[in-house]
C-alpha cells in the first residue's frame, strides 16, 4: 500500500491497526463493543408519553419476532391505554393479546361503556358551549372551544376530526402565542397520522411568529422538521434540523420524540451524508449536540470511530444496533438505506489517501471476504464514486489519478486565451472612446 505523501503515515498507521492483525496490545487499547442486547421495553417506553408511547409499543409488538418482547409491549400498551379514553385502540390491543397474557388482560366492557358514555356527554357539552360562543361572537372563546374539541377528538383517537378542529382555531388566533399553539397541535396530530407534508407546512408557519419563539419551542420545531425530512428521505436536511435542536428540549417533547432519538436520528443521518469536515465541525465539535450524544454512548462512539478511521469498530456498533433500530417507528424504513450509505462512505474514505490498496487488508479492516469487498468496490467504481481500477488477479485496487501535467498545460492555455480576449476588448473600447464613436439608439417618431 503506497501513500501519496509521507504526511499520510499517521492515517496509514491507524488503518493498519484497525484492519491488521488483532494483537494483544490492540485488544487492550480498543473499547469494548456493545452487546446486541434485547430491547428493554419498559425502559424504552418510559421515554415517551401519550399516544406516541402506545403506538411505539404496538409497532414493536407487530415488528418484533421475539414472542417475549411482543407480549411485554402489548402488556404495557394495555395499561397505558386504560389511562386514557381511546376505546377503539383498547379493543385492538385486546384482540392482539388474544388471551396470551392471562387474567387481567381481557376485554373490559364496563370500562369501555363508561368511557363512551362520558364521551357522548362531554361532546354534547362542548357543542353547546361552542354554539354559545359563536352566538356571542367572542373570538377568544371560539378559539378555545375549537381547541377543546381538538383535544377531545385526539384523546379518543379521532385524528382526522382533531386536525380539523385545531386548524379551525387559525381564524381566531389573535397573538403569536396562539399561532404557535395551533401549529404545535396540528404538527402533533399530523405526525400521528403520518401526514408529514402538513408537518413541514405548519413548522414553517410557526417559525414566522418569531416574537413567540423560545429555545424549547424552537427545538420542538427543529425536531418536527427533522422527522418530516427523514420521512421524505432527505437525510442531510434531517441531520441539520436534528443538530439544531438545543439541550433545552430535554423531555418536553416526549409526546413526539425523546432526546435519545434526536441523537440517534441526527447522528446516523449525519454519518450517512456529511463529509469529514462537516462531521467534525457540526457533530463532533457541536457542544449542544454532544449533550444528546451522551445519552446514547453507542452512537457517540460509532461516530468517533468513523471519523478516526476505525471502520471495523464503527460497523460492529452499527451491526449491534440494527435490530433495535429496526423496531423504531420512524427509523425502521430507513435503516438499510442509511447503513448502506455509511458503509459506502467508509469504503470511499478508506481508499481516498492511497495510490494502491491491498484488498486482503481492506477486507480484514471491514470484517468481510475479499470477494465481498471486491464486489462492493466494483459497484462504487461503476457508480463513479471511487476513481480506481481493480487488479483482480493480484487483488489490488489502483487509484486513477488525473494527468496533472496535462491539466496544468490546459489551464495555462485557457488563461492565455482569456487574457488575449480581454486585452482586445479593452483596446477596442479605448479606440471607440478616443475617436468619440458611439451609436445612439434610434427613436421612433
Amino acid at each position: 500500500m503506497d501513500a501519496d505523501d509521507e504526511t499520510l503515515n499517521p492515517m496509514i498507521d491507524e488503518i493498519y491497526t484497525n484492519g491488521g492483525e488483532d494483537t494483544d496490545n490492540n485488544r487492550t487499547n480498543r473499547r469494548a463493543i456493545m452487546s446486541g442486547d434485547q430491547l428493554d421495553i419498559e425502559a424504552y417506553s418510559s421515554l415517551y408519553s401519550g399516544r406516541t408511547k402506545i403506538m411505539r409499543l404496538l409497532f414493536i409488538a407487530n415488528k418484533s419476532k421475539n414472542a417475549i418482547v411482543q407480549l411485554d409491549a402489548l402488556r404495557l400498551a394495555y395499561h397505558e391505554i386504560k389511562k386514557g379514553e381511546n376505546t377503539q385502540l383498547f379493543r385492538e390491543v385486546v384482540a392482539k393479546i388474544d388471551g396470551r397474557l392471562g387474567e387481567g388482560y381481557e376485554m373490559d366492557l364496563g370500562w369501555c361503556d363508561g368511557v363512551e358514555r362520558k364521551m357522548e356527554q362531554k361532546k354534547e357539552r362542548l357543542e353547546n358551549e361552542l354554539n354559545a360562543y359563536r352566538t356571542n361572537l367572542i373570538k377568544e372563546s371560539i378559539r378555545m372551544g375549537y381547541n377543546d374539541f381538538g383535544d377531545f377528538y385526539y384523546s379518543h383517537g379521532l385524528l382526522g376530526d382533531a386536525f380539523k378542529s385545531y386548524v379551525r382555531t387559525r381564524d381566531y388566533c389573535t397573538t403569536s402565542k396562539h399561532i404557535i399553539h395551533m401549529c404545535l397541535s396540528t404538527i402533533l396530530v399530523s405526525i400521528e397520522m403520518g401526514q408529514f407534508s402538513h408537518v413541514s407546512s405548519y413548522v414553517n408557519k410557526a417559525e414566522q411568529a418569531t416574537d413567540a419563539l423560545d429555545p424549547i419551542i424552537t427545538s420542538k420545531l427543529r425536531c418536527a422538521a427533522g422527522l418530516a425530512n427523514l420521512e421524505a428521505k432527505k437525510y442531510k436536511l434531517a441531520a441539520r434540523k436534528f443538530l439544531e435542536a438545543g439541550p433545552e428540549l430535554g423531555s418536553t417533547y416526549n409526546e413526539v420524540i425523546a432526546a435519545q432519538d434526536v441523537a440517534t436520528y441526527g447522528g446516523l443521518c449525519a454519518l450517512a451524508t456529511f463529509d469529514r469536515a462537516e462531521l467534525k465541525s457540526k457533530v463532533i465539535d457541536n457542544s449542544n449536540f454532544r449533550n444528546f450524544l451522551e445519552l446514547v454512548p453507542e452512537v457517540r462512539e460509532l461516530i468517533n470511530d468513523f471519523y478516526s478511521s476505525h471502520y471495523a469498530s464503527c460497523l460492529e456498533y452499527l451491526g449491534n444496533l440494527k435490530s433495535n433500530l429496526s423496531l423504531d417507528i420512524h427509523l425502521h424504513d430507513h435503516v438499510e438505506t442509511l447503513y448502506d450509505q455509511i458503509r459506502h462512505k467508509a469504503l470511499i474514505q478508506y481508499t481516498l489517501p492511497f495510490v494502491s490498496v491491498d484488498l486482503n487488508m481492506m477486507a480484514n479492516a471491514f470484517k468481510t471476504t475479499v470477494v465481498g469487498i471486491e464486489k462492493e468496490l466494483e459497484a462504487l467504481i461503476t457508480d463513479n464514486q471511487i476513481q480506481a481500477r481493480i487488479d483482480s488477479h493480484n487483488k489490488i485496487l489502483y487509484a486513477r489519478h488525473a494527468d496533472q501535467r496535462n491539466a496544468t498545460f490546459q489551464r495555462v492555455l485557457e488563461t492565455g486565451r482569456e487574457f488575449d480576449r480581454d486585452v482586445r476588448s479593452m483596446l477596442l473600447r479605448s479606440n471607440l472612446i478616443k475617436h468619440d464613436f458611439n451609436i445612439r439608439a434610434s427613436r421612433k417618431l
